[in-house]
């Protein structure tokens, strides 16, 4: 392959974050790129060829060429996923909600495409994270995304009071996520482990009809917890 050949760009498509009406919440250009593009790494095949025809419909699905990333994909495999951009076509990342490479897989590729003078280039789109942020009313100076925190409930409640604690020292906003079937769990230990001052934003179905965003104490919390089963959802905590 010649070095002067063209090369294809990687491209970060976020997609809707629910069951919405894309061009409601993405901009023109996500269309533009799905459009023109025929090769994609997405997290699951099956959902994203439904985003792909929901966004375009006349696009051609058997000429789609689609690579599954996922915690079960091999890093010996990520090189040929950006074979097609050494060859001079452009490849999309697709995320199952969101923007791609956060919170979710794809940064690994990315940093690969950097290292093969690959350019990347992030399209607009919804990021929870960031909606999240702006509507609780915490500092959007310094804030911290926590990611998952543990499964077991005595590591979780020593991950939130850790959070906690750089909040108030750092004056920093404390983001973390969880799966939604166990939302309800890691409010529950939020509730019980901070004190009464600090403040907690939950933000759930962010973008949809459902949405729910709300800013309150730990103790004003403790007198109506809300049901969040199931829903995906930001927790902010501030002290």
């Amino acid at each position: 392959m010649s070095e002067d050949k063209p090369r294809g760009k990687l491209v970060l498509i976020p997609t809707t974050l629910g069951n919405n009406e894309p061009l409601e919440v993405l901009p023109i250009s996500i269309k533009r790129a799905i459009e023109d593009i025929d090769y994609y790494i997405v997290e699951n095949e099956k959902t994203a060829r439904r985003f792909i025809k929901k966004i375009s419909p006349r696009k051609s699905q058997p000429n789609l060429h689609i690579e599954t990333l996922n915690k079960y994909t091999e890093a010996a495999s990520l090189p040929g996923f950006l074979r097609p951009c050494l060859e001079g076509f452009d490849v999309g990342i697709l995320s199952e909600a969101g923007c791609p490479a956060i919170a979710d897989p794809g940064s690994e590729v990315v940093k690969l495409a950097h290292e093969k003078r690959i350019r990347v280039v992030p399209l607009v789109g919804p990021s929870s994270i960031v909606l999240a942020l702006m509507a609780s009313g915490f500092n959007g100076q310094s804030f911290a995304f926590n990611g998952y925190l543990p499964i077991d409930s005595v590591e979780r409640r020593k991950a939130i009071k850790k959070m906690e604690r750089h909040s108030i020292e750092q004056q920093q906003s404390q983001l973390c996520i969880e799966t939604p079937y166990r939302n309800d769990k890691l409010l529950a230990d939020m509730l019980k482990s901070l004190a009464p001052g600090t403040q907690i934003c939950i933000a759930c179905d962010i973008t949809l009809n459902t949405e729910y965003i709300a800013t309150k104490t730990v103790s004003d919390w403790k007198k109506e917890v809300p049901e969040l089963h199931k829903r995906p959802a930001i927790f902010i905590i501030q002290g």
